[in-house]
């Protein structure tokens, strides 16, 4: 793979000098991330795990979509937001929240719905994009997008205190829809704050070893933990030859 041509300065090499210790990753990876462009869809329980350790990381630019606003219920699980922002657009106050957690990255955001007639506009060409969304219609919208660009995505759910985290990157692996043929019916599903930042923080780090090019992603490879319970199993999963999204590659 070819060196990433940017370049850190002092205040990089102090701000990210623990995780460039790690195997692997030194100077080198610490370039690829600033150079990285992530795109996050929801900025909600996931989302919020997800783009902080992202932001903290130097991940160079973060770009957010979600369509709603930031209510009192969402605080027990939401960390991008607060009571003093209730009312905004979740976007406005995820960048606010990011941007004092690490200024040198650049966030760019978007409140549109995401949906098929959209997405190119709204997804773009990022590095990878990252499922932190509530609802299967949109991840199917993303699922697609995902396809037929050829940019892996990082895919995360949870309910109560259980959750699931895989990586999609078809042919290479299934795609969202090899794994969930049908949409489950719709819910207001139970949630503790824990679960979704236990699962954005492993999809966080599905994306930092994927631009890092450090350790190796869950592909072929779905994650489910039980909180209750707390374990972790490790399911594999292959691709359908007839799924509709991505049976013709």
């Amino acid at each position: 793979m070819e060196p990433v041509m940017v370049s850190l300065t002092e205040y990089d090499k102090t701000r990210y000098q623990r995780q460039m210790l790690i195997a692997g990753w030194g100077e080198e990876g610490q370039r690829r991330l600033k150079a990285s462009r992530v795109f996050l869809a929801g900025a909600g329980g996931l989302g919020s795990p997800v783009s902080v350790y992202l932001a903290v990381a130097g991940v160079g630019e973060l770009r957010i979509c979600d369509s709603d606003r930031s209510e009192l219920s969402n605080l027990n699980r939401q960390m991008l937001h607060s009571d003093e922002r209730l009312g905004e657009w979740k976007t406005v106050s995820a960048k606010e929240t990011l941007q004092r957690l690490n200024p040198t990255i650049a966030i760019t955001t978007c409140h549109d719905r995401l949906e098929g007639s959209n997405v190119n506009s709204i997804v773009g060409k990022p590095d990878i994009i990252v499922d932190c969304l509530d609802n299967f219609e949109t991840r199917y919208v993303l699922n697609r997008y995902s396809v037929s660009t050829g940019i892996p995505l990082v895919h995360g759910a949870i309910w109560g205190m259980a959750g699931q985290v895989t990586f999609l990157h078809p042919p290479e692996t299934p795609c969202l829809r090899c794994i969930f043929p049908e949409e489950p019916p719709k819910a207001v599903f139970p949630v503790v704050g824990a679960s979704p930042g236990l699962a954005g923080c492993i999809q966080a780090m599905e994306v930092l070893k994927f631009l890092t090019t450090v350790g190796t992603n869950l592909k072929g490879r779905l994650l489910v933990f039980d909180g209750e319970e707390m374990t972790f199993d490790l399911l594999t999963v292959r691709r359908r030859p007839s799924c509709p999204d991505c049976g013709s590659l």
